[in-house]
């Protein structure tokens, strides 16, 4: 996506207790990745030596991007609309569907900037939107 010139649009940082995200599996299992999670997302965190660090990683960014969005997860912006994957070189980013794909072209995203870290106990990530924001006059 063509950056050049573009300005940020929104910022957003998230932290996950890594407990709460395995309490989760533990709990609803399938369900919670299902309703969070693309089978990509699934198959690489279940790949990884300890998989609930690198789905509370996932879900933190999504946390995050939904906050750069200032929409939160809810009706504008729901989890399964947000898709974290990686790079060859090892750098995450993110790929909208869906409402979230709707909602980037109307605020005139060009990217999404995301950076996840974890650790045993925690998880966090920082999402920054960055494009040209529609003209107010274009806006109804």
């Amino acid at each position: 996506m063509k950056t050049e010139g573009a300005n940020i649009l929104g910022t957003g940082v998230d932290i996950v207790e890594t407990a709460r995200i395995q309490d989760s599996l533990d709990k609803f299992g399938e369900r919670f990745l299902n309703r969070c999670f693309w089978p990509e997302e699934i198959a690489y965190c279940n790949g990884m030596k300890f998989p609930a660090l690198h789905f509370a990683a996932r879900f933190a960014a999504k946390e995050a991007i939904s906050k750069a969005f200032g929409t939160g997860i809810g009706h504008h912006l729901g989890w399964k609309d947000m898709e974290i994957r990686k790079r060859d070189s090892g750098e995450p980013y993110a790929v909208l569907h869906g409402k979230g794909a709707d909602l980037a072209k109307a605020c005139g995203v060009a990217t999404i900037f995301v950076s996840l870290s974890h650790c045993k106990d925690y998880a966090a990530a920082h999402a920054v939107i960055a494009g040209h924001a529609p003209s107010t006059s274009a806006v109804q």
